[in-house]
């Protein structure tokens, strides 16, 4: 079994390499569904000498270069099991949207990249080539094994129309349009639902602890995030589904004459702030909305939250920014883009006020 190394740590094998007279092979790629077709491929560059080396792309890589959805599968479980292919001896991980840098690190003897890569598109052929290296492009295709053919087929067994189906339904460009960004949002809640579960549910057994003992929620967000502070305060009120008694919740966002006064004298970095020293109490609940966890108005009502004994909760997305670490609990959505996320909030807000409802309709 290969092994999973640092830049520092495959530069010192690739040193080590050329003392001992080995002839290192480099390839890379996102290998996000590893399939029959990668296997080979990866067979046949190390056949091309004695060890193999495989750049791989990290998520926020692969995210950059096939779209908000992608990958799959995680950069740490990719490596795992790119390491465990007996013809691959090192994978090395990097965060550029090409391994040019990596390349030019390791200079390797033979530089290798599918058949759909002619030999003068390859990345890194120059610094290769320079040094009196081979560069190869290896036809390895298995028909029907591609990642993009396999990922087509999966969403076509889940009800989603092919890409080739989109020219003979004649379908024009904005319903692939509407299509893609369905798909990706489908897929950002799909994330949601594998690594947050119970820390959603964990989320609203607080506030509906804290509402059974009397207290209330208070929420604050700018933006859109404002919008779903209201949506969200409005179902604790009013009712999600089922039908009971309001309960309180107050969304800072409300109020134009606070807003506008606390924005003029103190600041708009003080504009939640400010109310949460008015209005909040021990043993209410702070839910703070930011899709990128580093509004500073918003992480200011969470320093004020953490004075008061009051337990916060973060919407966010992202790595969770700064308010990652200052909320009790933190709904980080796994997701670069705002309209993801933000759509992901929604939806585990009204999760919560759905467990709200059952908790307290009786």
């Amino acid at each position: 079994m290969g092994a999973v190394v640092t830049l520092e740590q495959v530069k010192k094998i690739r040193e080590e390499a050329r003392h001992a007279g080995k002839r290192v092979v480099f390839t890379n790629g996102c290998f996000d569904l590893l399939h029959r077709g990668h296997v080979e491929y990866l067979a046949k560059a190390r056949e091309m000498g004695d060890l193999l080396i495989v750049g791989l792309n990290s998520d926020r890589s692969v995210r950059a270069l096939k779209g908000e959805a992608r990958p799959f599968v995680s950069e740490l479980d990719r490596a795992f099991v790119l390491s465990a292919l007996p013809f691959v001896d090192y994978v090395v991980v990097f965060d550029e949207l090409t391994p040019a840098n990596l390349i030019s690190a390791l200079v390797p003897d033979v530089l290798a990249k599918g058949g759909d890569w002619p030999v003068d598109k390859i990345v890194g052929r120059e610094v290769v080539e320079g040094v009196g290296g081979q560069v190869v492009s290896i036809d390895s295709s298995v028909p029907g094994y591609s990642s993009s053919e396999i990922i087509e087929r999966i969403f076509a067994w889940a009800g989603w129309p092919r890409k080739d189906e989109f020219a003979r339904s004649g379908q024009d460009g904005d319903t692939k349009l509407v299509i893609e960004r369905l798909r990706e949002s489908a897929l950002i809640k799909r994330r949601v639902a594998q690594a947050l579960s119970a820390t959603i549910a964990q989320a609203a057994h607080v506030i509906v602890a804290a509402l059974q003992r009397g207290n209330k929620v208070l929420l604050c967000g700018n933006g859109g995030s404002a919008a779903d502070a209201q949506h969200i305060a409005a179902e604790i009120v009013g009712r999600f589904k089922a039908e009971r008694n309001g309960f309180p919740a107050i969304a800072l966002t409300t109020d134009a004459s606070i807003l506008t006064a606390v924005g003029n004298d103190y600041g708009f970095e003080d504009v939640f702030a400010r109310q949460m020293r008015a209005l909040a109490r021990e043993g209410d609940v702070l839910l703070a909305i930011s899709t990128s966890g580093n509004s500073e108005n918003v992480i200011r009502a969470v320093e004020v939250a953490r004075e008061s004994g009051i337990i916060s909760i973060g919407l966010l997305g992202r790595d969770g920014g700064r308010l990652a670490a200052l909320v009790e609990i933190a709904l980080v959505v796994p997701s670069q883009d705002t309209a993801r996320i933000q759509e992901a909030h929604i939806t585990i807000g009204h999760i919560i006020c759905e467990l709200v409802d059952e908790a307290l309709a009786s």
